[in-house]
């Protein structure tokens, strides 16, 4: 006897990719590994203390590094670190080039000669010039002027948690940020584009907010409305079409009747301009229409989309908070990622560098730690996103395929949740890793194009972009299927 067929999603699943599964626990492990080497090394107390030039740790006593001077001081009492010249930065290495000092204050106003640095060191008890000058003598040894900090020094204010002297102009700021991104084909254009949101944020955070109210409006009333919504968007396309391939046409007509007094070069080179717009909107025109033609029963599959859509929100509202979680996770591990990131930066040994300084550098397999670190980011953010589209997908399945609605799951998120944490964690693993693989080869090869820039000739500048541009191309098709 056949069974009548139970309107139901499925209930009997099992565990798919678990060696894609076992393969990212362990990738996860490696990532923790380098979080540990990190802070068991010492990076982690240089890194929130800072450390001067001379390899001291501001705040406390230190051990004297071989060959290097004014190293191993007694630095209690100073628990800031302080540039001289703050904002000279050197984008290409992605470093401040500057003397660093641990001082006991930052200067909260701007001091414009060697006399006011004086009195500050007076007053304060905070030398802004290096270790072997007095404050008696900054107005009268002549090494002062290589010694102390870059007059007018700027306003400063301490980092909260990492003691570091951060000047509190803007324009300073917009360097720093670019001395961290690497990617950056136009430092001026960032400088500015820093700038701008600094000047307008309120504007910007209020816009945002707008749109999601906006939004979410929308999600509520879009069940009422898809039909009407569908047909006037179509009608809209069809309208605006036909109405900017007329425009051409009449400006070409007009041109043409004009040009025909004026015989220069220009005129004709507008018609021709004018001539091709217009044919190639007609083309375009003509096309959308048989599309239209030929999909027309499409519009009533969309229509029933929307109207789901809108039926799936009005169940499932606590889907609409999705994203947020998902953004909530996506920040707390990039910043998990940036502190690794700065302790990486501040692990190995002591080394003197060309200028007399101290920089601390990792020596043999360790110091590809860098790149296992960034390939972590892509996967697993790439792992989150999933996350985030599978649970989606899982909860709007469950009542999609539920014809009873009343029979739904209390909470159908969670459920799909479980789902995803109990069968499918080693397939998202699998697809975010796709993701991975094509992204790495790229963003390469964006470096590469960044640091030859002005170097290379046409063709290779050429190659460059269309492999990137491939790549990029590449990476849509494969999350579409991931999807």
């Amino acid at each position: 006897k056949s069974s009548k067929r139970e309107w139901k999603p499925l209930e009997e699943h099992s565990c798919t990719d678990v060696p894609w599964l076992l393969l990212f626990i362990l990738f996860c492990i490696g990532m923790g590994f380098i979080c540990g080497f990190s802070i068991a090394t010492g990076a982690a107390a240089r890194l929130l203390s800072g450390y001067d030039s001379y390899g001291n740790i501001c705040g406390q006593k230190n051990v004297k590094v071989e060959g290097i001077i004014n190293s191993g001081l007694d630095l209690t009492h100073k628990k800031y670190v302080f540039f001289l010249d703050p904002c000279n930065i050197d984008l290409v290495h992605q470093r401040i080039k500057s003397l660093a000092l641990c001082v006991s204050a930052c200067p909260r106003k701007e001091l414009k000669t060697l006399a006011d640095i004086q009195k500050f060191a007076e007053t304060n008890g905070s030398t802004l010039c290096s270790y072997e000058l007095q404050s008696s003598e900054y107005t009268t040894d002549p090494r002062a002027a290589k010694l102390c900090p870059k007059y007018p020094v700027p306003e400063s204010a301490p980092i909260p948690f990492f003691h570091r002297c951060a000047p509190v102009n803007i324009s300073c700021y917009a360097k720093f940020a670019e001395a961290l991104i690497t990617f950056v084909s136009d430092s001026s254009v960032l400088h500015r584009l820093i700038s701008g949101v600094m000047t307008s944020k309120e504007i910007i955070m209020g816009l945002c907010l707008l749109s999601l109210v906006l939004s979410m409006i929308l999600m509520v009333i879009i069940r009422y409305i898809s039909r009407v919504l569908v047909w006037i968007l179509t009608i809209l396309v069809i309208l605006g079409s036909l109405g900017g391939t007329g425009v051409l046409w009449w400006l070409y007509a007009k041109q043409r009747i004009s040009a025909s007094a004026l015989e220069t070069q220009i005129a004709k080179d507008n018609l021709q301009a004018l001539l091709i717009y217009a044919i190639a909107a007609t083309v375009f025109t003509v096309t959308l229409f048989l599309i239209m033609l030929i999909m027309r029963k499409r519009v009533a599959l969309t229509i029933a989309l929307f109207h789901v859509a809108g039926k799936v929100f009005i169940h499932l509202p606590l889907l609409v908070f999705q994203p947020f979680w998902t953004f909530f996770v996506l920040i707390l591990f990039w910043t998990y990622w940036i502190i690794v990131l700065l302790c990486l930066g501040t692990t190995g040994s002591p080394v003197p560098n060309e200028e007399g300084f101290v920089e601390f550098r990792m020596v043999g397999p360790l110091k590809y730690m860098w790149w296992y670190h960034a390939v972590g980011l892509i996967w697993i953010s790439e792992f989150i996103l999933a996350c985030q589209q599978m649970t989606v997908a899982g909860a709007v399945v469950t009542y999609y395929f539920t014809r009873e609605k009343r029979n739904l799951p209390c909470t159908p998120i969670l459920a799909s949740v479980n789902r995803l944490v109990c069968y499918h964690l080693g397939t998202v693993a699998k697809g975010s890793f796709i993701i991975t693989l094509v992204k790495i080869p790229r963003m390469i090869l964006m470096y590469i194009h960044t640091q030859l820039k002005g170097k290379e000739n046409a063709c290779a500048r050429c190659m460059l972009k269309a492999c990137i541009c491939c790549l990029w191309c590449l990476e849509k098709c494969l999350t579409y299927l991931n999807q």
